[in-house]
């Protein structure tokens, strides 16, 4: 185990005057107190740090050890907090950024390249997965910033709305015309939204009597512009795809938000508060 900060100060203390009622003076503790302090001391080393001489108070060889190494431990731990400080009142360090990676295609490019580029001290870790899983990571802390669809409210969080988009069903411009509920229906089945899109597209006529499921938009829009099928798809997702996507009159639409979310604590960062403007920033324009 580790000795505590103060008691490691004690013992140097002690050790430099080899006097226990003076070493506790000039401490401004009682003699009690220290003693106990170097009893927590030899307990983490395991081994006694005094003895009694004739001539009083004296270091043991390990005392000495301890009390060589001391010095580089108090340099380490100052190092330590002053690193920590800076993390907290400068734009550096590493930081994960959270978010389902259709959401990524459209956000991370317009902010990314600018923190960069800006910042040389700052790292960032990407991490890509369902809104929900991100949630998820952002309450247990695994992740510090997330990009998510829908969060769902939880008191250790904060969420800034950012945007919406509309999940709908796209087809091909080639199939205009075609009686669309003979075509299959390309959808995320992981996705809540899909499936409620899904559900009330049987009163135009689309039905689930054949799907292409796919865990992935990108796929599922480019499956979509290829003639595959009708896409359950967000609008940000359809719009990027290779070849032009039209929306389906009179399809269900679900309305999704786009939110900003970090742990309560973290708004304090002086890196996540940048973080969180130049995100901000981004999805203004």
């Amino acid at each position: 185990m580790m000795p505590s900060s103060y008691d490691l100060r004690y013992f140097c203390e002690a050790a430099g005057t080899l006097n226990m009622s003076r070493a506790a003076e000039r401490l401004g503790i009682t003699q009690p107190s220290l003693s106990l302090a170097i009893q927590r001391i030899e307990g983490s080393v395991g081994a006694k740090v005094f003895f009694r001489s004739k001539r009083g108070l004296a270091l043991t060889q390990a005392g000495k050890q301890l009390l060589s190494h001391a010095n580089s431990l108090f340099q380490a731990w100052s190092q330590v907090k002053s690193q920590t400080l800076a993390s907290m009142q400068e734009i550096q360090g590493r930081y994960v950024i959270g978010c389902h990676a259709s959401v990524a295609l459209y956000s991370l490019g317009g902010f990314l390249p600018k923190v960069m580029r800006e910042h040389p001290r700052l790292e960032i870790k990407l991490v890509h997965d369902l809104s929900r899983r991100i949630t998820e990571s952002l309450i247990s802390s695994t992740v510090d910033i997330g990009i998510v669809v829908n969060p769902v409210k939880h008191p250790d969080l904060v969420i800034t709305r950012l945007a919406h988009d509309d999940v709908t069903l796209w087809v091909s411009e080639s199939l205009r015309g075609r009686n669309l509920s003979e075509l299959p229906v390309i959808i995320d089945p992981d996705l809540i939204q899909s499936q409620v899109v899904l559900k009330k597209s049987a009163k135009i006529g689309i039905r689930a009597d054949r799907t292409i499921e796919t865990g992935n938009l990108e796929i599922a829009a480019d499956l979509t512009a290829h003639g595959c099928g009708v896409g359950i798809l967000p609008t940000r997702v359809a719009e990027r795809a290779m070849r032009p996507l039209s929306k389906i009159r009179l399809a269900p639409t679900y309305r999704d938000e786009i939110c900003m979310v970090v742990r309560s604590e973290s708004k304090n960062v002086a890196t996540v508060r940048y973080l969180m403007a130049v995100i901000k920033e981004s999805f203004a324009r």
